[in-house]
């Protein structure tokens, strides 16, 4: 089973979208297998949009995810990092498909909802950044023959 790294930003912490979206992971037959409210130090920022640095939005990221709480959890299922970025929608969420997370909540390109890992390999990584391994349950679910 394949895991992704799911963040709800502070804008949907803000605007009180918590719920639905988690929902939508749930409906869709992924396994919640880590979750917390976290409020993001600026460390732990600089790590999560490493990638990024030296960009010219790099600034405005970090800003953006330390100004207030943040939901991080991790989701475990068959293809659960492509489950999860199809769920979410494109990053442009004006360009993002009604049905979508971001095609249903989200105008802007920054303040977009959610972050979901874009690989196996880079889940790996940022669930390592965002929780220690004791955080994490295991289990199988009653319905796991009925969802693949």
């Amino acid at each position: 089973m394949q895991r992704t790294l799911i963040l709800l930003k502070p804008d949907a912490v803000q605007r009180r979208l918590v719920g639905d979206i988690i929902g939508r992971f749930e409906r869709k037959g992924l396994r919640l297998v880590g979750l917390k409210l976290v409020s993001a130090s600026r460390e732990l920022a600089e790590s999560h949009y490493a990638v990024h640095k030296g960009k010219p939005f790099y600034e405005s990221l970090l800003s953006f995810l330390t100004s207030g709480p943040t939901v991080a959890l991790v989701w475990e299922g068959r293809e659960a990092v492509t489950v999860g970025r199809n769920l979410m929608g494109v990053t442009d969420g004006a360009k993002a498909p009604p049905g979508t997370v971001r095609g249903d909540f989200a105008i802007s390109v920054q303040n977009n909802l959610v972050h979901g890992s874009d690989s196996a390999e880079n889940a790996a990584l940022e669930i390592a950044l965002w929780f220690k391994n004791e955080e994490l349950v295991t289990f199988t679910a009653t319905d796991a023959n009925w969802i693949g």
